[in-house]
Order: C-alpha cells, then structure tokens, then sequence
C-alpha cells in the first residue's frame, strides 16, 4: 500500500500574475518575486543549517534555480512559496549530503568489548520496529484527506513553521494550525491513540 506523496487537483485560482510574467522570461517580475520570498527561503534554510553565511548562499542559490528552471515552472494552486521551499529542501539535503556542513552526528554508546554486548536478536528486533513504524506512519497518514497530509508533510516532514506552512498553501495562520490539530487528531484516532 502506498501513499502518494503529492495530490494531483486543479488550481483553486488564476496563476498569479508576477509568476506568469515571470515564466514568460519578465526579469523584474521574477525580482518581484525574489523580493516577496527572500526572507522566507532564508529563514527556512538558517533554521537548518544555523549557519547565517551558509543560509545566505543556498538562499542565492535557490533563486539561481529557480531562475533557470522558471519556465518549467506549472501552476497547480499552490503558492509559489512552495516550489522555491521544496528547492531549498532539496539544496540543504545536497549539502548535507556532500557534507560541507558539520552537524552532530549521534554515535552509539561505548560499550566494554569483554563485556557482553547487544546481540544479533536485538539489532533484528530494532529493525523489526522500525519497519513496523514505517507502515504505521503509512497507513495512518493514507487515512487523511489530501489537504491534511500536505498540511503534515509540509510541518514535519518539511519542518516548516505554521507561518511558512499558511504561505506554502495559501491559507492564513489559523487555518493551518485547525488542519494541523484536526489531521493530528485523526491520525492518533487511526493509530489507536485516542478517540477523535
């Protein structure tokens, strides 16, 4: 059984119209639309990489990306924000990934090797749990409608705040913090957690 990862529905507006100069190749449009979404491409990239210089030059390079790809660019609905977050994702898990940036990295706990240590039966039962996890979080996220999984995916799997959220699907504030509780609600009601 698998969960679509994006939900395919017809635009709920017109496009709008800096986004459509800009992909006609408009340069202060797409300046427009680099002045309207700097701060928030920043500030998602500094919360991750908590490095002010490093946040500066993804955020750059996110427009750099966006500007090459600008006419591939297919308004589904969504804010523009969205499609410039998910670059930024993109980017910091590329940079993550070449490991430029320091991060902690958790290691495991020293153990005496004359001592007696987790055997193969745990590290099976580890895996175990963790795939039984993996199909939890499945079916309980398919048991949400499509606005609340983007909703959730866009706050923890994403890790946007509910400000950055509202921006990435058009929606104000509140609203989001309503589908956030009520898709939380739901998916503890579909684990098993409590009653919705």
């Amino acid at each position: 059984m698998s969960v679509p990862h994006t939900v395919s529905t017809a635009p709920d507006g017109p496009e709008p119209e800096l986004v459509a100069r800009a992909r006609t190749g408009d340069r202060e449009a797409f300046a427009g639309l680099y002045y309207e979404h700097y701060r928030l491409v920043y500030s998602f990239l500094l919360v991750r990489t908590r490095d002010r210089h490093l946040a500066e030059d993804l955020t750059q390079e996110v427009f750099t990306r966006a500007l090459r790809r600008i006419d591939a660019f297919t308004w589904q609905g969504t804010a523009f924000a969205a499609w410039l977050t998910t670059i930024a994702k993109n980017l910091y898990l590329d940079e993550i990934g070449r490991g430029r940036t320091r991060l902690e990295t958790p290691v495991a706990e020293f153990r005496d090797p004359q001592g007696a240590g987790p055997g193969p039966e745990s590290h099976a039962l580890r895996e175990l749990e963790a795939v039984e996890a993996h199909e939890t979080v499945r079916s309980v996220l398919h048991a949400l409608n499509a606005h609340q999984r983007h909703c959730v995916q866009l706050r923890f799997l994403d890790e946007l705040t509910p400000e950055e959220t509202a921006l990435a699907m058009g929606r104000s504030v509140g609203a989001v913090k309503t589908l956030t509780y009520r898709a939380l609600q739901k998916m503890r009601w579909v684990s098993g957690g409590v009653s919705a």
